[in-house]
């Protein structure tokens, strides 16, 4: 190894040394300043609104939560928020991008963190000692890489078959609840209490790259391997919504995950079942309206299209980490999932047929 190498190293090892450090809802009450913005005006008092709707779901007790990730969130410091959500029973199931759920949440199962940085480093340093950046937090990309080699093992000793990103994301649950490294992983907690994560675009992170690889070896050994059927994800994500007599969406960000949770009321009378439209809905998103994107479109909107009610709905124009936190921590200690269980929809899913 020469003193360039070195040198690099101790650079990179300096550059990576202060870590994001995740909000813990239990830890800090936010219900005082979330019922003083009940008082406020413009966003502060959207936030008032969408707290108080995420408490009325929790209250609900005929209904089903679906909290919906997009974007880097968990790569922010809301990794522990959305884990705390499940563990206490205020989610039934999740919807999320590949790289919340692998690249973020996994690859800090595995005992990586997420580093704090700036927006205005020199990206081509960064890229020379193999850091990569999100705004301003940064991501070692040999540990990255661990994490595409460590979904590559897990796919190889799976039966081969199709299998819903759900069926494989439980089995990377599985494999930290065994060999994981942090105990509060939203993946790993998921895995422990039933409720199941679905990535709609699951190739689209980390679970993509050792996808490949597993598929091109196999491919190349003349055997057969695992795949993702993102159909399967659909029909058992409508599955849970015809389940249920009523439902709410909690939605970080916009994307596909919020897309595909908000479609089940479509795909389930395309099956020729009646439902309810989701009768909550909060979402929290930067994405200007303008544009006519699915990330931006208001949940107003969405009621044209036979999605959602808009009796209790609340859309909430900030920054999700400035405000995702104190609403998730405001239900928290209000305490109204004290009373509430999860469906437990794995076990549900895993029965043939039903």
């Amino acid at each position: 190894m020469n003193e360039r190498t070195n040198k690099m190293k101790f650079k990179k090892k300096c550059v990576l040394s202060d870590q994001v450090k995740h909000f813990d809802i239990k830890k800090i009450d936010s219900t005082a300043i979330i019922e003083s913005m009940k008082d406020m005006s413009f966003t502060s008092r959207d936030a008032w609104r969408a707290a108080d709707i995420f408490d009325k779901m929790l209250s609900d007790k005929n209904c089903i939560i679906i909290m919906t990730l997009a974007g880097s969130t968990s790569a922010g410091g809301c990794m522990k928020v959305y884990a705390d959500l499940v563990e206490n029973n205020m989610v039934d199931a999740v919807v999320a991008t590949g790289a919340s759920i692998v690249d973020m949440d996994f690859f800090e199962g595995l005992g990586f963190r997420h580093y704090k940085g700036t927006p205005f480093a020199d990206d081509n340093k960064l890229r020379e000692m193999g850091i990569d950046r999100i705004y301003d937090t940064y991501i070692d990309e040999d540990e990255l890489k661990v994490c595409d080699s460590t979904i590559r093992s897990i796919a190889d000793s799976m039966k081969p078959g199709s299998y819903s990103s759900r069926e494989f994301i439980r089995e990377m649950g599985k494999y930290l609840s065994l060999q994981g490294k942090k105990k509060d992983s939203l993946v790993r907690i998921a895995y422990e209490k039933g409720v199941p994560i679905f990535c709609p675009a699951f190739s689209d992170s980390s679970a993509g790259f050792g996808l490949v690889m597993h598929q091109w070896k196999r491919i190349n050994e003349g055997k057969k391997h695992v795949s993702i059927d993102s159909v399967k994800d659909f029909l058992e994500l409508t599955k849970i919504k015809m389940s249920s007599s009523e439902s709410g969406l909690f939605m970080v960000g916009g994307g596909v995950p919020k897309n595909f949770a908000q479609d089940t009321v479509v795909c389930a009378e395309c099956l020729g079942v009646e439902v309810p439209m989701h009768k909550y809905a909060v979402q929290i998103t930067v994405a200007d309206v303008r544009d006519g994107a699915c990330s931006s479109s208001t949940l107003k909107e969405a009621c044209s299209w036979g999605k959602v009610d808009t009796t209790f709905e609340q859309m909430v124009y900030a920054e999700a980490t400035t405000v995702v936190p104190l609403i998730a921590s405001y239900a928290y200690h209000k305490g109204s999932w004290k009373n509430r269980k999860t469906g437990n929809f794995n076990k549900k899913l895993d029965k043939k047929g039903k």
